[in-house]
């Protein structure tokens, strides 16, 4: 089948520009690469397959996160079921690697026809789970020969994906095969029964589940309790340079307007840290932060993790991305914190934003101009605050139990046993 061996020989050049890419010195190359030797002999050492078992797959770091409140909920109702999470990028692998709410995690293999009839061999699954994308066509046909379920959680789906175009029927053949699709949105759904997809049905974003189980949790961080201390806090999340470019002018013309900034970028590289120490020059960084530090009005985090338990000190959120063709990052998590959030004009690919916008819990900023005048507002105008920061935080409360939904069909079917 051509789309098949076009498919094949995609996931040869693409192992062979990660290796190009380590070669060259690119230290997340690197990581993907060490990280899938000797495999096999990884998972066998560690028992995975050994006992009943659930596997668990997710992209990235924010995928997991979004999935992270239907693998803690299969822990707690399965206890006899082992869980093996698997992530495809490192900076998924190297955040969670020790993660204890699963029993293994490693990286998942490339997706060959060999790697994909080995790790199932090897790890015996009796439930698969994938969250939001990631369609593996060895893997998951695989898993449709051998019978075993599998679920893909949090889907979105939009027209221009490859499954509704005319040269997608090997793509849309995956999709038949999945036991259940649990997505989002209507929208998303109408697609998959435009295409003949009858084995899907709207869950709602596990996000929000997730989002909320963060006000319960009793983590702190001392440090930023003292950078903050008494006053206001903007935190600026996940941002890219033209995120700290406009956050950067906006605090050279107004010096703040009294508040104290921290910058947590999306990435954390050594240049790039340097890029923005250059735009705050007064700024201190997480890592040079010790009690008793002379007091800075800018923060930049140079280290990753930590974002989530962040926003709970803020009284106004940025979550940059806005400025770049890929759109937003997660504006949900400063949002569950019942505060105004702050966005840039791309961010129509999320079902979320577009909704939070809509009933003014986000502001769009295109600009300086408009920066400065909703900062002015949020900051003088005590009822505007307060208006903008509830709808935000009901916003999420409204939206949550799509993990409830999936658990209760996983309990309908009886994939698991709870003996």
């Amino acid at each position: 089948m051509l789309a098949k061996a076009i498919y094949n020989t995609g996931i040869r050049l693409y192992r062979a520009g990660v290796g190009l890419a380590a070669m060259g010195g690119k230290k997340k190359a690197s990581l993907w690469l060490n990280g899938r030797q000797h495999w096999r002999s990884r998972m066998q050492q560690a028992g995975i397959g050994q006992h009943p078992l659930i596997w668990v797959h997710a992209a990235s770091l924010g995928e997991f996160e979004q999935g992270r409140p239907v693998l803690e909920e299969l822990r707690r109702q399965y206890p006899a079921y082992k869980i093996l999470l698997t992530f495809f990028s490192p900076s998924g692998y190297e955040v969670r690697k020790d993660y204890p709410g699963a029993d293994y995690v490693c990286y998942l293999p490339l997706d060959t026809r060999r790697h994909a009839r080995d790790f199932i061999d090897i790890a015996r699954p009796a439930l698969a789970i994938f969250i939001k994308y990631e369609f593996w066509y060895h893997f998951l046909t695989e898993l449709y020969t051998r019978k075993i379920p599998v679920l893909l959680v949090s889907g979105i789906f939009r027209e221009n994906q490859v499954f509704f175009k005319g040269y997608g029927g090997m793509f849309r053949q995956l999709l038949r095969q999945l036991t259940h699709i649990f997505v989002q949105n209507e929208r998303s759904l109408r697609l998959l029964q435009g295409i003949g997809i009858s084995t899907a049905s709207i869950s709602g974003d596990t996000r929000f589940d997730r989002v909320a189980a963060l006000l319960t949790e009793q983590t702190s961080l001392p440090l930023i309790e003292q950078f903050a201390g008494n006053g206001h806090l903007l935190v600026a999340g996940s941002t890219w340079p033209e995120d700290e470019q406009l956050l950067a002018s906006w605090w050279q013309q107004t010096a703040g307007q009294g508040m104290k900034l921290v910058i947590a970028p999306h990435e954390i590289h050594e240049a790039h840290i340097r890029q923005i120490q250059a735009l705050f020059p007064t700024a201190v960084t997480y890592s040079a932060l010790r009690a008793g530090t002379a007091p800075a009005d800018v923060l930049i985090m140079d280290n990753i993790g930590m974002l989530t338990t962040l926003y709970r000190y803020a009284h106004i959120a940025y979550v940059g991305g806005g400025f770049g063709k890929d759109g937003i990052h997660n504006l949900l998590e400063p949002a569950v914190y019942h505060m105004p959030v702050i966005i840039g004009p791309e961010y129509s690919k999320y079902f979320e934003a577009v909704e939070l916008v809509e009933l003014k819990g986000a502001l769009v900023v295109s600009g300086l101009t408009n920066l400065d005048d909703y900062m002015k507002r949020l900051l003088s105008e005590p009822a505007f605050y307060e208006k903008t920061a509830s709808i935000a935080g009901n916003y999420v409360m409204d939206n949550k139990g799509a993990t409830e939904k999936i658990l209760q069909y996983i309990q309908e079917k009886r994939f698991l046993s709870k003996e």
